[in-house]
Formats: structure tokens, C-alpha cells, sequence
């Protein structure tokens, strides 16, 4: 990635930081939701290695993000309920897709037969934890929430980003290699966020929580952009080589 684009997302980010501590929220809003798309136009701009669904992720991230901040803008101007159903709804379906579109990209290269014959116990602890965290997550959503619509909704945006932290995970344990485990850390920096943005949202306000939210999602995006760069060589095989 260029300095120059480094630089203008660390500005970007230095003044959602200092406008977030300083009261000036909607301002910090307007930064917050240019931070992802500056790294999407980074990605399509400068990695020539692309690949399909991660180019997916990106794309439905970053729209979302735009979305989000285009809808601020309405709602400030005097536009009604309706559109921030709309943008409830559509915002996170493109957040859903994004992440079913990075889930895609991590089990590409899983080999399951290994998964279920070397990592048994491995899988069967994961799948209690997330069904566990789905749970504390859905207790904290179900105060606020006041249709079924809408608890279904988080349920399943619930669901699929921690099967995505979950098939990371696994992917680490079968690949063994540098870009597994960026993708990974990735995938955990983005969980972490999702889950200080629910306490944002649901329980508290507060402006540490919205700087630790999206200072885990920058440094997620870090973490993929990195491993784009990087072969998916296993490391027995890096040792033969």
C-alpha cells in the first residue's frame, strides 16, 4: 500500500479519534465510515493478486459502510423512520454477505477429511463455544429488540460471523502457514468489534467502545490486506520445498 493512501487512513482515523473523545459524535461518524472504503480503494488500486469472494467481502464492507454514513446524512436532513429501517436491514445484509463472502474464501483450500480426523475435539469445542457466545450475544439483543423480524435478523448475522471465526480458526490448524494465521487474527479482530459495537449500541454509548470497536476493524482490515500478499503454502510443504 502506498504511503501516501497510508497516511491520508491514518488522518482519517487520528480524526474519528479525536472528534469521538471531543464530543463531536456525528463528525467522529463521518470519519468512522470512510476508514474501510479508503482500504477497499487501496485493495482494488494497488493488490494485484485478487481474488473473487475476498474482492466480494470488500466491496459489500465497504458499501455498507457508505450506506451507513449516507443515511446519517438523511436522517439529519428530516428523512423518516423508513429509511433507517432500510438501512438497518440493508446495511447489515451487506454486512451478512460480506462475511458469507469471506467465510467462502477461508474454506476454499480446508481440507475437511484432515479437519475431521486430526481436529475432532477442536471442532467440537468450537461449535460449543459460538453456540455459547450466540447465546450471551442474543440475551443482550433480545432487551432491545421488539419484533421477531428483528431477533431473527441478529440471530443470523450472529451465526455467520462466528462460523467465520470458527472456519479461521480451523483453516489455521490445516494450512499451518503466515496468511491462515492473518486471516485469522483478522477474522478475530472483527468479532471482538462486532461484539463492542453490540455493547455500543444495546448497552452503553460510550465513546471508548466506538474507538475500540472501529480500531479492531482497521487493524482486522490490516490483517487481511497483509496476508493478499502472501502464499497459501502449506508449512510441511514450505519445509520439502
Amino acid at each position: 500500500m502506498p504511503k501516501l493512501l497510508v497516511g491520508i487512513i491514518l488522518i482519517v482515523y487520528s480524526l474519528f479519534v479525536i472528534l469521538g473523545f471531543t464530543g463531536y459524535g456525528d463528525l467522529a461518524f463521518t470519519f468512522d465510515s470512510l476508514i474501510i472504503p479508503l482500504v477497499a480503494i487501496s485493495y482494488f488500486a494497488f493488490v494485484k493478486k485478487r481474488t473473487f469472494f475476498f474482492s466480494l467481502f470488500v466491496i459489500c464492507y465497504a458499501v455498507s459502510e457508505l450506506m451507513g454514513l449516507t443515511v446519517s446524512y438523511l436522517l439529519a436532513s428530516g428523512a423518516n423512520d423508513f429509511i433507517q429501517s432500510v438501512d438497518f436491514y440493508t446495511g447489515n445484509s451487506l454486512y451478512i454477505l460480506a462475511y458469507f463472502f469471506l467465510f467462502i474464501e477461508v474454506i476454499r483450500n480446508i481440507d475437511f477429511n484432515e479437519i475431521f480426523k486430526s481436529f475432532k475435539i477442536h471442532l467440537i469445542v468450537l461449535i460449543a463455544l459460538n453456540i455459547w457466545l450466540v447465546y450471551v450475544l442474543q440475551l443482550i439483543v433480545v432487551t432491545k429488540v421488539f419484533t421477531t423480524s428483528d431477533y431473527v435478523f441478529e440471530l443470523v448475522y450472529n451465526i455467520v460471523m462466528l462460523v467465520l471465526l470458527a472456519a479461521s480458526l480451523l483453516n489455521y490448524f490445516c494450512r499451518d502457514n503466515q496468511k491462515s494465521l492473518y486471516l485469522f487474527l483478522g477474522a478475530l479482530c472483527i468479532v471482538f468489534s462486532e461484539v463492542i459495537d453490540v455493547a455500543y449500541i444495546y448497552i452503553t454509548q460510550r465513546s471508548l467502545l466506538n474507538f475500540l470497536s472501529t480500531t479492531l476493524s482497521l487493524g482486522a482490515f490490516y490483517f487481511f490486506y497483509i496476508q493478499t500478499e502472501m502464499a497459501d503454502i502449506k508449512e510441511d510443504e514450505i519445509r520439502i520445498i
